[in-house]
Order: C-alpha cells, then sequence, then structure tokens
C-alpha cells in the first residue's frame, strides 16, 4: 500500500513523511534509516562543528542509504558570528538536492540554491510567513502548529486551524508539523490539505536515534502534559520537555525583575545537549520534546515506523473515511 501526494512526486520519495532538521539529532545514523524507509530525513547543517564536518558527514549519510535526503540550515540570531553562507555552500558542493531552512528567511541564499537547481523546504509557524515563502519562490512549505516541540511562535494557533489555513492561502505542498506521531495524524493532514507530515518527538524516540536511551524511554512514558513552554517573556517561546531546569526557568520568568541573563545558563543548549542528549541525566538540562509525547508508546526502528504509519493510514482511509461516504441519501 502507499499514499501518493504532490510532495511524494515532486520530491521523489516513497512515503509523504519527514523528518525535519533537530538539533545534535539529525545526523547519519538516524536520517539514513529514515531515508532507507522512504520517508525523507535532514541532516542538520549546525550540528556539525564546521562546513567541512558537514561534508563528511554527508558523505557518511550516503554510504548508509542510497535514498534520497536532504540538509537543514537553520538561521538564527547567535552570539558567535555563524559562517550560514559556507555550510550553504558545502550541502551545493556535496550535491544535496533538497535543503530545509529554517528561522530567519531563506531570501538570502535562494539565488544559490536556484543556481544549483536545489529544492528548497522552508518552515513556518504562521500563514503570513508561508506566504512570503511562496512569494520569494521556495518549492514547499512546512507549517508548525502549536503543539511542536521546538519554536512554536508567538501566535499559539494549533495545527488543526493553521494546516487548513494554510493551505488555503498557498498553491504549493504544504508539509504538516507539530502534534502528528502516528497514522491517524497522517490522514487528518492529509485532510486538511497538507501534502505530507514532519515529525519529530517520534523520531527522537526511534531506535536509530543518536541520543541517550534514557530520553527515549522518558517521551515514552511521558504523557501530553509533559512540556512546557519557555522564554515567553522574551518573545522566543520554546516548547520543551517538563523537568526540574525547564519548571525552574518558568519560575524565574515569573519575577517582575527577570532577564534572559538570569536563565541563559537553564536553557544552554550545550547543557542539554551533554547532560540530557547524551549522558541521559534527565533532570540536568532543558530538552526538546513536544505534546506528541502523549502519543507514542513505543521505541521502534525507523524502517517499522514508516511501514506502521503508512499501513494504518491506509486501513483508516479504506475501512473508516471510505464506508462512511454514502452516494445517495440512504443512512441505512
Amino acid at each position: 500500500m502507499a499514499l501518493v501526494t504532490r510532495f511524494t512526486e515532486q520530491f521523489n520519495v516513497r512515503h509523504p513523511i519527514v523528518c525535519g532538521g533537530m538539533t545534535a539529532v539529525g545526523t547519519a545514523d538516524l536520517i539514513a534509516a529514515v531515508a532507507n524507509s522512504g520517508a525523507l530525513g535532514f541532516l542538520t547543517a549546525l550540528t556539525q562543528p564546521s562546513p567541512e564536518a558537514l561534508v563528511k558527514e554527508i558523505n557518511r549519510c550516503r554510504d548508509l542509504t542510497d535514498q534520497p535526503f536532504g540538509v537543514n540550515l537553520t538561521i538564527l540570531p547567535s552570539i558567535e558570528p555563524i559562517p550560514y553562507d559556507e555550510y550553504r555552500d558545502a550541502a551545493i558542493e556535496s550535491g544535496i538536492k533538497i535543503i530545509e531552512t529554517a528561522g530567519r528567511s531563506p531570501e538570502p541564499h535562494m539565488p544559490a540554491f536556484r543556481s544549483a537547481g536545489v529544492k528548497v523546504i522552508h518552515k513556518c509557524v504562521s500563514v503570513r510567513h508561508a506566504i512570503k515563502a511562496e512569494q520569494l519562490g521556495v518549492d514547499a512549505v512546512s507549517i508548525d502548529g502549536f503543539e511542536c516541540a521546538g519554536h512554536p511562535g508567538e501566535d499559539d494557533i494549533g495545527g488543526l486551524v493553521l494546516i487548513p489555513a494554510t493551505t488555503a492561502a498557498l498553491t504549493i505542498p504544504v508539509i504538516a508539523s507539530g502534534g502528528i506521531a502516528d497514522a491517524r495524524g497522517l490522514v487528518a493532514a492529509l485532510a486538511l490539505g497538507a501534502d505530507a507530515v514532519n515529525m519529530g518527538t517520534r523520531f527522537v524516540a526511534t531506535k536509530e536515534a543518536p541520543v541517550h536511551e534514557n530520553v527515549k524511554r522518558q517521551i515514552v512514558a511521558n504523557d501530553e502534559r509533559s512540556t512546557n513552554l519557555v522564554l515567553r517573556k522574551f518573545r522566543n517561546t520554546a516548547r520543551v520537555a517538563k523537568n526540574k531546569v525547564s519548571d525552574a526557568v518558568l519560575e524565574i520568568e515569573d519575577r517582575p525583575e527577570s532577564t534572559f541573563d538570569d536563565v541563559a545558563d537553564l536553557v544552554s543548549g550545550k547543557r542539554g545537549r551533554t547532560q540530557v542528549l547524551t549522558k541521559g541525566l534527565m533532570d540536568e538540562g532543558m530538552w526538546w520534546a513536544g505534546q506528541t509525547q502523549g502519543l507514542i508508546n513505543d521505541i521502534p526502528s525507523c524502517q517499522d515506523l514508516i511501514d506502521r504509519m503508512v499501513t494504518e493510514a491506509c486501513e483508516l482511509i479504506e475501512t473508516r473515511l471510505v464506508p462512511a461516504v454514502r452516494t445517495d441519501a440512504s443512512t441505512s
């Protein structure tokens, strides 16, 4: 069984499922497994310490799969300047033909992508930003609902509204992101007009994800309430797993006189990667997780996960939705 959409046809993948860029998680170990399962995965460029290291990781991924995969380039303000152009050029020169951009506008990079024949997927959190991305010439948009891990923006619009609002406004393929972890979410997203789905937290809880086993077990143990929205005070809202560190961040943010400097050490990405993702010390750093934790009950391989999702999605359409349609007025 298969699900064929504009996304699968235009991006030459078997299934309308994406594993978008995830810092410290989007390495060749996971992305090759995603690609081999028939979905589209993205190596995270800035997980690598240099553009040269990114080239090596791209080659390592190619050693593990002959299926399509891409590179994520997340463009955000940083204390230390990041050579975004060099990372971009390293991906292009390595023959990567699909790039996922996130954060700031991809506009400065579009000429380089276009001249190299690279397809661009831009990740957005609002309809207005999605419209702008289409005007810039991107090939698809990934739209993040409020349920997502990471940065959901400041509008607080859930996927049930945001996805159809976005698909109604665009002509290019839309990838639904946030709140999706199984076949039910895939079918719902297609019904809302999306051409594919993106999953993050679900892929972290797979055998191939390069994180400590404690992280995977914690995702399975957690429920849909096990997240905190931190950094709202500083208009940089982030949805992370609920633990002692993120609880402490919220407590500090509640103090009228607090500033970002008061939470900087607690929200350090390096601290989260070292203490949680690598060492498995679950209350020693902040780590990303979405509300889909409440839908995740196991730690499968990527192949088993994708096979199950696609099979169950087709069965759901055929056995639940199709029989619900009547060609006459009879309800018997």
